[in-house]
């Protein structure tokens, strides 16, 4: 029950660092922070109070500790405005009065986000001098708890616990370990030990759509908050270390109030979000953030990139490519040349870097190929809003043990993408105009669907082109697309798996009979593509990029063994 929630996998940091002004970027400053105006707190309550967030507008937050911001995110035809809360060291003493009347941190579970969060948590409230114990609570027979120990949570020190203790304890209390786990256990074993008035807090909204689909709550003396880093573990802690020598460095994260009983909910989630060396923090909802990420993992992050490598592959070697070449053409252009223009300039500059032959092949290749990805992906979104998708990951925890999930890498695909990466000169990766199109119109095709089912851009641009260019394509073009699928949390690799051969197979039926029959573009299709709102809220998030990128290697106290994901 240590693994992580959600997709213990690497996310987006282009929301961060220091966020410089722009013309596409005019922040609205409100009330400047003071001690005085810290000291006024927010008036507890005797009972559940809804998310501040209803009465000041979708996307709007209220804080008296911290100074937020309002920018314009989008332009007309879709406009919006959200507020957004810069981290950063120099945040770093605010935590202490939104973390007020604190004693003690529970971080529970030992997956991914979980050495994480405890160690920045822990090295933060050093930082400031606050008496605040981050404690770590796991059951005695964890073969975790070694592991704990070996980064300074040790139980002769206070800092670390049995799983039930550590709940009953604390103020704050991070339930870290899996979904299936969560959904399994919580009911029974992890509420009835929450004290009154604790805060339950969650860093994916996995839990909420399991009660849902049982039609039950959360208790309604507890507080029940979200941050939600947008990069695994191992990458939140090690921007957090660079952090140290470059303010601002870090993984954004969203945050998201479901249940305020106190009155001191959204304080506490911010107080969180900075002390883990977030730079850049959003708001979300539970329900939002379980819809977007569980959709996101089977869509454009993972199972859909998995899907269109191995299509791409076995046509290109249809038409007479060398193995080596092949692979190079899907996925090297992939994870290499064109995700990484995206990165720098956004999504268009793909489309306006081609001209010529090379530009109608890749208006041939979006024309093809949007209709049938937003076909699965709309199939997908349907089944994670209907709870289908999620209990489907609790029915396959309940047979893991006996049916364990295997890898991918020992596949002819991925055993050639292996020598190619050995023998990679990076300024000899293509970029190829049909690889191109094809991508990017299945990460339209997510952009759209999600848009339609109301999502705000800030999440929409995370869970779909910053998280998939700036944190899992660095890490997929080190180590491999295998490598990522194969050492992802259970709910990421069991959702990839499932869904990789939909976009496949959809493509190969569909828009690679378009192809071979020389369909000519759709026009309409490519004026909707230039003419998406999103571009501008793509645009603006590449102008915010961080000053470091995310680190794959190199010394570090992060847990970067991914292994631990396939204990039983």
């Amino acid at each position: 029950h240590e693994r992580d929630t959600g997709v213990d996998m690497m996310r987006a940091v282009c929301l961060c660092a220091l966020l410089a002004s722009s013309a596409a970027f005019q922040p609205v400053l409100h009330g400047s922070f003071t001690a005085a105006s810290a000291s006024k707190g927010v008036r507890a309550t005797s009972a559940a109070r809804p998310s501040l967030r209803k009465a000041t507008g979708p996307m709007m937050f209220e804080t008296s500790v911290f100074e937020k911001e309002t920018f314009e995110f989008s332009v007309a035809p879709d406009p919006t405005k959200e507020d957004i809360l810069r981290g950063g060291r120099d945040k770093f003493p605010l935590v202490a009065k939104a973390f007020e009347g604190m004693k003690q941190i529970g971080v529970i579970g030992w997956g991914s986000q979980a050495p994480a969060q405890g160690q920045n948590l822990k090295d933060t409230l050093k930082e400031i001098g606050s008496d605040i114990t981050v404690k770590v609570g796991l059951r005695k027979t964890s073969p975790s708890w070694k592991a704990a120990e070996t980064v300074g949570f040790t139980e002769k020190d206070g800092f670390l616990g049995t799983q039930d203790d550590v709940i009953k304890e604390s103020d704050l209390v991070m339930l870290l370990i899996s979904d299936a786990a969560q959904a399994n256990d919580y009911k029974t074993k992890i509420e009835p030990l929450l004290k009154k008035g604790a805060t339950l807090g969650l860093s994916h909204g996995f839990l909420l759509g399991h009660l849902e689909s049982r039609g039950e709550k959360f208790r309604e003396d507890i507080n029940v908050i979200l941050i939600a880093p947008k990069g695994m573990g191992p990458s939140v802690r090690r921007l957090y270390e660079q952090g140290k020598k470059v303010n601002g460095a870090g993984i954004n994260a969203s945050f998201a109030v479901h249940q305020d009983y106190t009155g001191k909910a959204t304080e506490i989630a911010l107080g969180w979000g900075i002390a883990i060396g977030s730079p850049f923090i959003f708001e979300t909802t539970l329900q939002d953030e379980y819809r977007s990420d569980i959709y996101g993992e089977r869509g454009i992050l993972l199972g859909a990139v998995h899907g269109i490598v191995e299509g791409l592959f076995r046509r290109y070697t249809a038409q007479g490519m060398t193995p080596e070449d092949a692979f190079k053409n899907s996925c090297e252009s992939i994870t290499g040349p064109i995700t990484k223009l995206i990165s720098k300039n956004g999504i268009m500059a793909v489309y306006e870097s081609f001209s010529g032959k090379e530009k109608e092949q890749f208006e041939q290749a979006y024309s093809a190929a949007y209709t049938p990805a937003k076909d699965v992906l709309q199939e997908i979104y349907d089944e994670v809003k209907s709870g289908n998708e999620i209990r489907s990951v609790i029915m396959h925890g309940d047979r893991f043990d006996r049916f364990p999930i295997g890898k991918i890498d020992g596949t002819y695909t991925w055993k050639v993408g292996e020598k190619v990466r050995a023998a990679r000169k990076e300024d000899e990766i293509p970029m190829n105009p049909v690889t191109a199109g094809i991508y990017v119109a299945t990460m339209m095709a997510q952009i759209d669907v999600l848009r339609e089912g109301g999502h705000s851009y800030t999440e929409i641009v995370n869970e779909s082109v910053i998280e998939a260019v700036d944190s899992l394509c660095p890490y997929m073009h080190a180590k491999g697309v295998a490598f990522m699928v194969d050492n992802c949390s259970r709910t990421a690799r069991l959702g990839s798996r499932k869904w990789a051969p939909r976009f496949d197979y959809m493509l190969e039926q569909q828009a690679y009979v378009d192809l071979d029959a020389n369909k000519p573009v759709d026009q309409a299709k490519i004026d909707k593509f230039v003419k998406n709102p999103v571009h501008k809220a793509v645009e603006v998030c590449c102008t915010l990029r961080p000053s470091v990128d995310i680190s794959t290697t190199g010394e570090s106290t992060a847990q970067d063994d991914l292994s631990f994901t396939f204990r039983s």
